[in-house]
């Protein structure tokens, strides 16, 4: 016969997506330090893997590829959902938050973003806070631009700093060939120099996104890998031009686009299929223009809890 499982040998496991910008459109730098944004975020089949369990106190360990290089002091995003979440529902229990890493650490695909959210889903879940999951939205935009679409998943634009999100309508899969560095760019950097090269800001026109969301909406690769745009592209490339030339040899393989992904340094390549996506990613390799290389699929589902058995 079974033991009963108590609260203290809980655990809930929560998965959530990293995400690629199909357009990424920046404004003038405001007087609250904040760049206005109007973009395109598309969920993509890279994972971070949050367990969430009781704890003494509050505390973060990480694993997978790059974890010395994510903090684990307060600093932490997911350790800042949970003490977020706990404030604002009143729970005075502990956790021990363990993240594995699958998407690209500080590549522009919004890592940390998805640890936050899925520390608010997981810590939601353990302790039994009965939050709505628009309150969860609203907690996960106090904590990032990005952290409440990497709750919400799928295709959404975004506007304001990134956080303010439509669903849109998408169609098909849409597959995808990545090319990670081991050295990250930081955003804030990445902005200083956009902020240099594009002092006035870019176009957040309403209408610049019609043919990406038009292209999703018909299920249409081609027409959407000619419609990738990213206006931190150049403040990318200005700090590692090295890009260049990671872009060239995706286009040279036959994508049907390829762009910095966010403020990189990851460049995102969308292929015709699996397979092809799978020969850009051996260009990639055979190229030596990558550290390493993962493909992916979009659009999945946004931070949710998972069976314990799934990941281990």
């Amino acid at each position: 016969m079974s033991l009963p499982v108590t609260r203290a040998d809980r655990e809930v496991r929560v998965r959530a997506p990293g995400k690629v910008n199909l357009s990424l459109r920046v404004g003038p730098r405001r007087r609250d330090g904040y760049h206005p944004v109007s973009t395109v975020y598309q969920a993509v089949s890279l994972y971070e893997d949050v367990v969430a369990r009781p704890g003494e106190g509050f505390e973060v360990t990480v694993s997978g590829p790059h974890a010395e290089r994510v903090p684990t002091d307060a600093s932490n995003l997911a350790l800042r959902a949970a003490h977020l979440l706990a404030d604002r529902a009143g729970v005075v229990d502990g956790v021990h938050i363990h993240l594995h890493k699958g998407v690209p650490v500080a590549g522009g695909m919004a890592g940390g973003s998805a640890d936050a959210a899925a520390a608010l889903v997981a810590c939601d879940a353990l302790w039994d806070t009965g939050l709505a999951r628009e309150e969860l939205a609203r907690l996960a935009a106090v904590l990032g631009a990005d952290v409440p679409f990497a709750l919400m998943g799928h295709v959404a634009v975004g506007s304001g700093r990134g956080d303010l999100l439509t669903p849109a309508l998408t169609r098909g899969e849409y597959h995808w060939a990545f090319a990670v560095r081991d050295s990250g760019l930081s955003t804030a950097d990445v902005y200083r120099t956009f902020d240099e090269l594009v002092p006035d800001g870019a176009s957040l026109d309403a209408d610049a996104d019609s043919t990406v969301l038009r292209a999703v909406r018909a299920g249409d690769p081609a027409a959407l890998g000619a419609a990738l745009h990213n206006d931190l592209q150049v403040a990318a490339l200005e700090l590692a031009p090295e890009l260049a030339e990671t872009i060239d040899v995706a286009i040279d393989a036959g994508a049907l686009g390829a762009i910095v992904s966010g403020s990189g340094p990851t460049v995102a390549a969308l292929a015709r299929s699996r397979q092809h996506a799978v020969m850009i990613a051996a260009a990639f390799t055979a190229s030596d223009v990558a550290d390493s290389v993962v493909t992916a699929v979009g659009a999945v589902g946004g931070a949710r809890v998972v069976p314990s058995g799934l990941l281990d």
